[in-house]
């Protein structure tokens, strides 16, 4: 059985910020709920009533402390992780406040300034190098 097929409810919508700076990107480690333990773009599901570039920016200020504007699409992806179908759509984040430091918070245990060149060797959720790699947000994923 396929995880599409262990799926139980529709697709949730979900949201990330791709948020680079200079020649580093920015990564939150998962701290509970999916994915734990793993290393991702911050963000998460969409509440009811609120739009995608407010879910976006709402999810940075939770999981970083950091405040942004949301930019354009990056990109969409789908992914099944523990029985539930997501289509996430990431966007790109400009700070306001570019030299201030984040702080994990909400579903966030850790979050880090990670280099560009080096990201692809953190334990990223499952896709997340390929799809930055094909997104030209990263030159190399190996």
């Amino acid at each position: 059985m396929t995880d599409a097929a262990a799926t139980t409810s529709g697709p949730e919508v979900a949201v990330g910020a791709v948020v680079v700076d200079g020649d580093r990107l920015l990564l939150i480690r998962r701290g509970r709920g999916v994915a734990i333990g793993q290393w991702s773009l911050p963000g998460g599901v969409v509440e009811p009533g609120e739009l995608l570039a407010e879910a976006v920016v709402r999810e940075l200020l939770e999981e970083t402390g950091l405040e942004g504007v949301c930019g354009p699409l990056v990109g969409v992806v789908e992914r099944f992780i523990e029985g539930r179908h997501y289509v996430i759509l990431d966007h790109h984040v400009t700070l306001l406040e570019p030299d201030a430091t984040p702080t994990a918070g909400d579903d966030a245990a850790e979050v880090a300034w990670v280099a560009l060149s080096e990201v692809a060797e953190w334990p990223l959720v499952d896709g997340l190098a390929e799809f930055l790699h094909d997104h030209g947000i990263l030159a190399t994923i190996t």
